[in-house]
């Protein structure tokens, strides 16, 4: 072998500039088998995505709307965010893919749907070996565009196509997600309100998808408690815990629908407990608020506090009692033709009456709930629900009169979530109960009678709790 000084060009492990080296793309381009990918949709998808197209397009018609699926923003260097698509987006079109832009074309009668987005790169192309981000090199192989037009039973074009459109998009109503693709556009309130408004009211399809997705998170809560004598006896701490929800999630589902929130002792009163970095106290209460994502992005919102060591204490239960009377009273209150807020009214006054029992209020119960008091709040400063659906705080575009100020009907589904925060550095409160943090949240439908709670495979009371902890701590 004859040894040789020179170097290639370009040898390293990124590849920018192979493409302008003639023989090195000739030989990459070819040589390849072709591996038939289609989209992987859930069952329905494609049906219930028409549907809701056709009610945007009864909502707003003569109007030319364009809605994104966005871009994953990089975390750093070269590497970017995992990609997750607008949520509006996914709701039109069941289609997650980077960069794609639907746009429903105003016409007589109503729209003409057409879903634009960037073709694979597949060999052949430079980008195939090029491209890091989405190269089939590197990404594998992908659905290609008459794939996706098949399986959706939409027409489908490449991106470029509509930067040759852009001209005929003077006018049109655009989402936040689309602002960066239509030039000199900005976002258009009545087009997200009228998004936010159609998708509180879910279908049978979206409800079976929340089915799903809160199934899954019961048994990931169920996984998870089973690890905390390990969490404790090895000293893997919060981080263990939420490590293995998120592992359950991505395993069963797209991910956790939201950052896992594992809190311990003190930790347990901070609402956002992400981090999640302390050890889990053997005598102390343990808030776990998880979700599994479908792989359809619709998303369960579930709370539990559990004594750590299997058993509640003297004080940890009568806190727990209070939160709980408090759950109850707010579900009762989830039915047709009942304002939205009666469900906040109902749980803010058991809690606000609890503290003022317990000696926590400087005011009266009713000074304490009139719009000029609400000193309870210092305990439990949060919203106590939400609708829920693709998003977390599902339909947050949505104005007060249409969410809040709007009666329930059926097919709205949404939480459940009273609490009491008390902080272990708030000095109003007594030594005892500094550092107390319990939640309880569960998932409702409203139905054509009442309502339905998805969540209820987990219980809410104290002694229910405490068995079912025993028993997934017991391996059973």
């Amino acid at each position: 072998m004859t040894e040789t000084t020179s170097r290639p060009p370009y040898a390293g492990t990124r590849y920018p500039r192979l493409a302008d080296i003639p023989a090195f793309t000739e030989w990459i381009g070819g040589g390849w088998a072709d591996v038939q990918t289609r989209p992987d949709l859930p069952v329905g998808a494609a049906a219930a995505s028409a549907a809701h197209r056709d009610r945007l397009s009864a909502a707003l018609p003569g109007q030319t709307l364009v809605v994104a699926a966005g871009t994953a923003p990089i975390r750093n260097d070269d590497a970017a965010y995992g990609f997750r698509a607008d949520s509006s987006f996914v709701w039109l079109t069941s289609c997650q893919v980077e960069d794609a832009v639907l746009v429903m074309w105003a016409r007589d009668g109503g729209h003409d749907a057409v879903l634009y987005m960037p073709p694979p790169f597949r060999p052949g192309d430079a980008g195939f070996f090029s491209n890091a981000l989405h190269g089939e090199l590197w990404v594998g192989p992908s659905a290609g565009l008459p794939e996706w037009a098949d399986a959706l039973g939409v027409e489908v074009r490449p991106l470029a196509d509509l930067g040759t459109a852009t001209a005929r998009l003077g006018g049109a109503l655009t989402a936040r997600s689309a602002v960066a693709v239509v030039p000199g556009a900005e976002a258009s309130t009545e087009l997200e309100r009228t998004l936010s408004n159609l998708r509180m009211v879910k279908d049978a399809w979206e409800i079976g998808q929340l089915r799903e997705a809160i199934d899954a998170t019961v048994s990931g809560f169920g996984a998870t408690v089973a690890e905390i004598p390990r969490a404790i006896a090895e000293g893997l701490g919060e981080r263990w815990l939420q490590g293995t929800f998120d592992r359950h999630a991505r395993t069963l589902g797209n991910g956790p629908g939201y950052s896992t929130i594992v809190g311990s002792g003190a930790h347990a009163p901070i609402l956002h407990w992400v981090r999640c970095d302390g050890p889990v106290h053997d005598d102390a209460l343990l808030l776990l608020d998880m979700g599994v994502e479908a792989r359809s992005l619709y998303t369960a919102d579930v709370t539990r506090t559990f004594p750590a060591s299997g058993s509640f204490d003297a004080t940890q239960r009568e806190v727990h009692d209070l939160v709980e009377k408090a759950h109850r009273a707010g579900l009762a209150q989830i039915r047709p033709g009942t304002p939205y807020l009666d469900f906040h009214f109902a749980a803010m006054e058991v809690i606000a009456t609890g503290l003022h029992d317990w000696g926590l209020l400087p005011v009266s119960v009713d000074e304490a709930l009139s719009p000029q008091g609400q000193q309870h709040r210092r305990y439990l400063a949060c919203g106590i629900g939400h609708h829920l659906g693709l998003d977390v705080h599902d339909c947050s575009q949505a104005h007060y009169e249409d969410y809040m100020g709007a009666d329930l009907v059926p097919g709205v589904v949404m939480t459940v979530e009273p609490g009491l925060y008390f902080h272990a550095h708030d000095l109003t409160l007594p030594p005892e109960l500094r550092g107390i943090g319990v939640r309880l949240e569960d998932d409702i439908l409203v139905t054509e009678t009442g309502s339905e709670v998805l969540s209820d495979a987990l219980p809410i009371d104290a002694a229910g709790i405490e068995l079912w902890v025993g028993e997934r701590m017991a391996g059973r």
